[in-house]
């Protein structure tokens, strides 16, 4: 099948900016039948900060993973910056993933080596395949890597092993490697699921920070009604995976997210009450 380049308002001008996202009527259904997106329609603005509310199984992380074909879609289409994701195959799929920095609970780093080499691993999709596997590293990508280290305030445990980090740290290097892609679009699947509060509010705060100074267009995927108020410009409800809600997100009052959780508001759904 020939692939096609989206064909979304702007799509020509986002390859060189940050890259819009758009979702038409997409379903999901996994092979045991379950089906985790319904006919969700939505679009994101270049530079928008955006959060993806719901509770587990509603469809959050099948919709980010949408986003970089890590999850193919049953049917409807799926469009990133210039990209018609859903017709992506080999080669193009890898282009495309090289410019969408992803970030996940598990944080996902090689504990056994340095958070240098973590952060590295960032740039290999910008790398020849020939000077990745020889180990040879240009200055640019050295110095984009400092960089990205530094913007998370981590350069000082630059030559560290990874595996010697607190949660908290572990996630501010899994920010600095999807940094280091310099990428056009960021995604956060639950990035704070598993610290404590003040380290919370860090990883959230890094997150605004990078979508004000880079301008990227931020997708974060949240269960906590506090930090998706706090954190993000506009907010998605996803309820066993239909779209419920799209919205601004600082004035969603609790009857906004008790119709998106589908039940009445419980301590676990805010950080401050379930910590």
């Amino acid at each position: 099948m020939t692939e096609r380049l989206a064909t979304a308002p702007g799509a020509a001008q986002a390859a060189s900016g940050p890259w819009p996202l758009r979702l038409s009527d997409v379903t999901v259904r996994y092979p045991n039948g379950t089906v985790a997106l319904r006919n969700v329609s939505l679009s994101v603005a270049p530079g928008e900060m955006v959060s993806v509310v719901g509770l587990s199984g509603s469809g959050k992380s099948t919709l980010i993973r949408t986003l970089n074909g890590l999850v193919p879609v049953t049917s409807g289409h799926v469009e990133v910056g210039p990209y018609a994701v859903d017709e992506l195959r080999g080669r193009r799929l890898r282009q495309l993933r090289g410019s969408v920095g992803m970030i996940f609970q598990g944080f996902n780093l090689a504990d056994r080596t340095s958070v240098y080499n973590n952060v590295l691993v960032g740039r290999f999709s910008h790398t020849p395949t020939w000077r990745t596997l020889l180990g040879l590293v240009g200055h640019d990508d050295r110095d984009v890597v400092m960089a990205a280290l530094d913007s998370v305030g981590m350069l000082e445990k630059v030559w560290g092993r990874a595996g010697a980090l607190s949660g908290g740290q572990k996630q501010r290097v899994a920010i600095a490697r999807a940094l280091s892609q310099e990428p056009r679009v960021m995604l956060a699947d639950e990035p704070v699921a598993s610290l404590d509060p003040p380290t919370a509010h860090a990883v959230m705060s890094d997150l605004r920070r990078i979508n004000s100074e880079r301008g990227l267009t931020v997708l974060v995927n949240l269960h906590l009604m506090d930090l998706a108020r706090q954190y993000t410009t506009r907010m998605i409800g996803l309820r066993g995976g239909e779209l419920v809600y799209d919205g601004p997100a600082a004035p969603a009052d609790d009857a906004v997210f008790e119709e998106i959780y589908g039940r009445p508001i419980q301590a676990r759904d805010t950080l401050e009450r379930s910590s």
